[in-house]
Formats: structure tokens, sequence, C-alpha cells
């Protein structure tokens, strides 16, 4: 362990570091313009619904391709509730539970399919969402859309619109990616990332494939409708545009860019989901798909990892530690003794109650008494023993 290593993994430390990013986060809203506070809060909102997906895929290897759904049934829930009066918590509590609710019955019919066919079944929730939307006028306002200004900075807080909204998208996305920090850390991310490795190993092991799929897209579908109710925080207004695919497909780009199953990952794809557009739009309009695709290429081809990746490529690259190193060898023992060591915890933590199967003794061919313990090469019976 090196010696920075060692020290930011004292306790006080940590603290310390938490202490310093709340200071940061409670000044830089006073001290940024209109459209830098405008532009920090849409980032929030979009690494929440990257979160969300990350939940679902990254964590648990399933693929989503309507995340973008629940955001914008999220987003529609909380302004047909503004706009009839309701109180704003009642307001957030439905946008969270019904797109959970909504989620865990595509989910129920959907984790038990696998490779394209679960992934046909969520690319049919925005294709199906945009016409819906639209027909459902008295709900959503129609093809036109409709908004809802519930948002503005208290008189008592003495503070500017954009100042309020983005300390609200501030402290509801830093408890949601605090508890799912926690969800993925725990004895549900060991399921998931059980599930996700090999769903045969996972079923030998206690853990019910179908039960954590289920419950993953149904986490990731809540944390999709505190988007959408993000969304209407900072945006204040949503059309059936919202619920357009290709959305689903840059929320998508935005999580294998930043880092999947990685939080930070999240943080890094809403940046990139926000800034990206912009920037290639100031290089040339007519080029923003191309230059989008270039740079998905050019990060997946460098940093297969996404850019979360780039200090654990840039520390080996310092090193210089190759894949035949000594080091290198014994990092990777090392990783295949946590691997295992792993595996064993999760058996422990999993096992069923009835008792564990008996060991296995080692199977001898005929000819091999109790001193043989190097059986020939030529044998194709001990080498299979072996």
């Amino acid at each position: 362990m090196s010696a920075a290593t060692a020290f930011f993994s004292r306790t006080w430390v940590r603290w310390a570091v938490v202490g310093v990013i709340a200071v940061v986060l409670i000044v830089l809203p006073l001290i940024f313009d209109a459209p830098t506070n405008s532009t920090l809060a849409r980032i929030g909102v979009f690494a929440v619904a990257v979160l969300g997906l990350n939940v679902v895929m990254g964590y648990t290897g399933q693929v989503s391709l309507g995340q973008i759904f629940f955001l914008g049934l999220g987003a529609y829930v909380t302004a047909y509730g503004v706009n009839e009066g309701w109180n704003i918590v009642l307001v957030f509590i439905l946008a969270i539970l019904l797109p959970a609710v909504v989620g865990l019955l595509v989910a129920l019919a959907a984790a038990r399919l696998g490779g394209l066919a679960i992934a046909m079944v969520t690319i049919a929730l925005p294709i199906v969402g945009v016409p819906l939307a639209k027909r459902l006028s008295e709900f959503t306002g129609g093809s036109q859309g409709t908004s809802a200004r519930f948002s503005s900075a208290p008189e008592w807080t003495g503070l500017y619109d954009d100042q309020w909204q983005l300390y609200v998208v501030i402290a509801i996305p830093a408890a949601v990616f605090v508890l799912t920090r926690n969800l993925v850390r725990g004895k549900f991310g060991r399921a998931f990332a059980i599930v996700k490795e090999n769903e045969a190993v996972a079923s030998s092991m206690g853990i019910s494939p179908y039960r954590y799929k289920v419950l993953a897209f149904t986490i990731a579908s809540a944390i999709g409708g505190v988007a959408g109710f993000l969304y209407m925080v900072v945006i204040q207004y949503t059309s059936p545009e919202t619920l357009a695919f290709h959305h689903s497909i840059t929320l998508l780009a935005s999580m294998v860019i930043g880092g999947a199953a990685s939080i930070l990952g999240s943080l890094i794809g809403g940046a990139y989901y926000v800034l990206v557009p912009q920037l290639t739009n100031i290089i040339d309009p007519n080029l923003t798909a191309v230059l989008q695709g270039a740079i998905l290429l050019l990060v997946l081809f460098i940093l297969p990892g996404g850019i979360v990746s780039l200090p654990r490529l840039w520390r080996r690259s310092r090193g210089g530690r190759g894949l035949g190193s000594p080091v290198a060898a014994g990092a990777q023992t090392t990783g295949i003794a946590t691997i295992e060591g792993t595996r064993a915890s999760h058996a422990g933590d999993y096992a069923s109650p009835v008792g564990s199967a008996p060991a296995v003794p080692p199977v001898t061919g005929p000819e091999s008494g109790p001193t043989d313990k190097s059986p020939s090469p030529e044998s194709p019976e001990k080498r299979q023993d072996t």
C-alpha cells in the first residue's frame, strides 16, 4: 500500500474530504453566474439518469434501452401534480413511485428474458411512450407539452432562482448517490455482481437471478423518476420529445464513456450528456452526431473502462508494469485469490440453510495406488482428474 493510499484510508481524512466537498458545493452556486448554475444543474439531472441506467446495466449486466421513458414519466407526473396544486412532497413521492411501479411490471415480464429479447422490450418503452403522451393530452398537454413553474426561490432565502434550483439539484442527487453507493457495496451489490458474472453460478449459490434482475430494474426506474422530478425543477417544461428513443441511446453512450459500474462514472456521464453536445454544436452543428460518435469510439478504443479508468491507466503506465512483469503477475494472482475469496463469501451469505454439499474426494484411476501422486501425462483419464 502506498503512502498516499494509507493516508486517505484514515477515517478523519475521509471525513475532512467530505467536509471540503460539502463546503465547495455550498459556495459554488453563490459565485457562479446564472448560465453556469443552469448548466451544472442539468449535469446533476442527467447524472442521476445515468446512475439509474448504471444500476441495471453496469452493476447487474441487463440490457436496458428505455431508461429515458422513466425520466419522462417522472417529469409528466411532476408537471401534472404541480399544475393540480398538490403538495410538492407528495408530487416528489409520486414521481418516484409511479415509475418504480411501471418498471416493476415491465421487469416481471422482461427479466425472464435475456440478450436481445429484453433489449427489444425496453426499446418499446420510449417508442410507445411518445404517441401515448400525445394522445393523453388532458394529462400531458399533447404534442405541445406542458410546463410547471414551481422551483422559484422562496423569498426568505434571498437567493436567485438559478441558485435555488442548483441547491435542490445538489441535495437530492447527493442523497441518491449515497444510497446507491451503499446499495451496490452491500449484500445486494454482491448479488448483482454475481448475477452479472454468471447466472448459473448465482443460482447454485442460492441467489435468484430473476429476483435480483427485477429488483435492479425497479430501482433503476425509481431513480429515473427522481431524474424526471429534477428535470422539471431545472427545465420546467416537458413534451413527448423528452421520451424520444435517441435520448436513451445518448444516456447509454454517456454511461459507457463515464464508466460502467461506477458511481463517479455516472457523474462523468452526466457531464458528457450536457457538455459534449454544446461543444460539438460550437464546432459544427451539422456534424454533431458524427463528432459524438467519433468521441465514443475514441474513448472505447483508448479507455474501454470509461473515463473513470483513466487514473488507473495512468498509474499503470507510470509504474511501467507490463502484463508479463513479476509485479503484474503477482497482482493477477492476488486478484484471482480475491475473486475466489469473494465467491466463498457470497456462498456463505446466500447458501441454503439446509446445509452445504459434502466435498467430493478426488478420483484416481484404477492403476494409481495410494502413493501415486503424479499420473503420467499420456493418460487421458488422469489428465482429466488433474
